[in-house]
């Protein structure tokens, strides 16, 4: 609900509790749950929101798989009851596509297994799921007049999230583990072109879209999941004839194909498509800038992989991901608030707590298990992204007096 009624039950919910025949204190209370999950001071200041009520969702472009597509999810939308929130629906979705992906990771830790069938099906149903969902949020939030920002900022964070599932899901699909390197690569970016996606917005106030986008590679994505299921890892492990390379390199090298084509869209935007004042970003700010985040991530991520004494990404990749994914979908967040709200990213930030950790673990010579140390980072860099989400979502909801996971009833005629 919104924010003012969450204020009003936790400090209901403080009241002592009776137990055992004596007065005592549960240590657990809603307003101790809510200090874990929520930042201890608001992140968005009063001119954010401000800026926040004016920011209008403009977009360009359709792939080329769209047209065809929104003949099924029209025809989806319209079986959704007009109750359900659309941000309900995102959430749904995301939580499929985590789970089935989550099921994978458990069978193959090191992305070079061979999991059972069952579990690559699940994966090509919860992805398919997700994309349906993710695609309909905007629709029901049209359909039943609840459009807001927070929506617009709930999609592209669950978004943020879920890409990272899909690029780790899809590797371990055609056990992209046995080259390490190459694994690296695709996992990494996938997160940088999903960055460079709203880097481009950031710059010049609209999010492009190309002809072979989203929707395609999702596709491209579930129907590997269907062969991995159908041929195993004897069909990854195959050789193409002529070239003598594996057939797991091909969706490798149509990652570096797509990364070198869409980066070159992105940056011909980024250079040349400013639309503050003298070429700069929409919040007046340099159109470089967000570099410094990203790069942070990937150039740490790389360090570590290289000088660690372990092979900590060799032995452990899926967690590796994962931890440095959480801290990708971070900023890529704020790099989402940062264009709703016009204003600027600041560097400092506590999602590179978990890598600089692993950093100094490695330059101490690893005093440290590298493994404790990476679970630790883990740990860290998902609250850090989870306390972000929940106390941002939470502040816009109350700011703008809607509720995240429910449509507003409409007050009764003639009352305003």
């Amino acid at each position: 609900g919104s924010g003012l009624r969450l204020r009003r039950g936790l400090a209901r919910d403080k009241d002592p509790v009776q137990g055992m025949g004596m007065e005592a204190t549960c240590w657990l209370t809603p307003g101790t749950l809510r200090r874990l999950i929520e930042l201890p001071s608001p992140p968005l200041s009063r001119h954010q929101l401000k800026r926040l009520e004016e920011h209008r969702y403009s977009s360009a472009g359709r792939s080329l798989l769209e047209p065809m597509m929104q003949h099924y999810w029209e025809w989806l939308v319209g079986r959704v009851p007009a109750w359900i929130a659309p941000n309900l629906i995102t959430v749904v979705g995301l939580a499929t596509n985590v789970f089935t992906t989550l099921v994978l990771v458990y069978y193959c830790p090191t992305a070079t297994e061979q999991a059972p069938l069952w579990a690559y099906l699940l994966c090509a149903v919860g992805l398919f799921v997700y994309q349906s969902l993710d695609a309909i949020d905007g629709k029901q939030a049209r359909r039943t007049n609840s459009s807001s920002p927070l929506g617009e900022l709930f999609d592209h964070g669950c978004d943020s999230l879920s890409t990272v599932f899909v690029v780790l899901g899809t590797s371990i699909a055609v056990q992209l583990g046995t080259n390490p390197d190459w694994m690296f690569f695709c996992c990494f970016a996938g997160m940088f072109m999903f960055y460079c996606a709203h880097w481009q917005t950031y710059v010049s106030g609209t999010l492009r879209f190309g002809i072979i986008d989203v929707t395609e590679v999702q596709i491209f994505i579930i129907i590997m999941y269907l062969l991995a299921a159908i041929g195993g890892s004897s069909l990854w492990q195959s050789l193409i004839p002529v070239v003598n390379v594996q057939v797991k390199m091909v969706p490798a090298i149509c990652t570096f194909i797509g990364a070198i084509f869409s980066c070159t869209n992105y940056f011909r935007v980024i250079f040349t498509g400013g639309v503050g004042k003298n070429g700069s970003t929409i919040a007046g700010t340099s159109v470089l800038s967000p570099v410094l985040h990203i790069g942070s991530v990937i150039m740490l991520a790389m360090m570590i992989y290289k000088k660690s004494a372990v092979q900590l990404f060799e032995r452990h990749p899926c967690l590796y991901i994962l931890a440095f994914g959480f801290v990708a979908a971070k900023i890529t967040n704020k790099l989402v608030v940062a264009h709703m709200t016009k204003s600027e990213m600041h560097l400092h930030d506590l999602a590179f707590l978990g890598p600089g950790l692993l950093f100094l673990d490695q330059y101490f010579n690893s005093f440290i298990d590298e493994y404790l140390v990476l679970w630790i980072a883990l740990i860290i860099s998902f609250f850090d992204l989870l306390r972000y989400c929940v106390s941002v979502c939470n502040q816009i909801a109350s700011h703008l007096r809607i509720f995240v996971f429910k449509i507003k009833p409409s007050p009764p005629s003639g009352l305003h």
